[in-house]
């Protein structure tokens, strides 16, 4: 059975479990999302299940983007997202919902990190910094040394250095499913979820589930 959703985050929380323990908790406004197109081999080559979530106004999409919803009979939908499925079990114009999930599911949730703007080596990829005594002055949170001299006298590409942090695309693999409610299409997952309050985020079937 096919196990995808576009949703929003909410926030955190925590419930207790049976023995009594805080569990920190995820919760995400998922669905109702909309199928509107089914990827097939023999057409697109891939198989695939492209999904439609939240509402908007005509003057926020082109011609396309309403004619391609108009096709499956769909509402105005503002976010788009495709999920890889070899075998989808559903077809175009499905309406699916939170209750594709059940308690005990594990997910993967793709989401967008939180923007940190220029960020320094130590604060972006955690090193330790510089000795603070014998002659240190101001370069305690420098990078130190980043290249070669004679031979190959430049600095190599991928090099970790101080620049934009945050605001890339974060997997959180593996997430327990702590919560299901259908009424007011929330679940709740077990740990931490990348982007902030309002991010948009995607939720599949756990790949990897060891």
């Amino acid at each position: 059975m096919f196990k995808g959703l576009i949703g929003k985050k909410v926030g955190m929380t925590q419930i207790f479990d049976e023995q009594g323990h805080a569990v920190p908790v995820t919760l995400i406004e998922a669905g109702p999302c909309f199928v509107t197109q089914i990827r097939r081999p023999d057409h697109e080559g891939y198989s695939a299940v492209q999904l439609g979530f939240g509402d908007t106004k005509a003057k926020h999409l082109s011609g396309g983007q309403r004619g391609h919803l108009n096709r499956v009979k769909a509402p105005l939908l503002r976010y788009v997202r495709e999920f890889r499925a070899k075998q989808p079990e559903v077809k175009e114009g499905d309406t699916l919902t939170v209750q594709n999930f059940v308690i005990g599911d594990r997910v993967d949730i793709i989401g967008v990190s939180k923007g940190k703007g220029f960020a320094g080596a130590m604060k972006r990829h955690g090193f330790s910094g510089g000795p603070m005594t014998h002659g240190q002055s101001d370069r305690q949170r420098s990078v130190g040394s980043i290249g070669a001299n004679t031979y190959p006298g430049h600095v190599f590409k991928g090099k970790k250095m101080p620049g934009h942090m945050g605001v890339r695309r974060v997997t959180a693999i593996n997430l327990k499913v702590v919560l299901v409610n259908p009424e007011m299409n929330l679940i709740g997952v077990h740990g931490a979820v990348a982007g902030g309050k309002g991010a948009i985020v995607s939720i599949r079937e756990a790949r990897k589930t060891a």
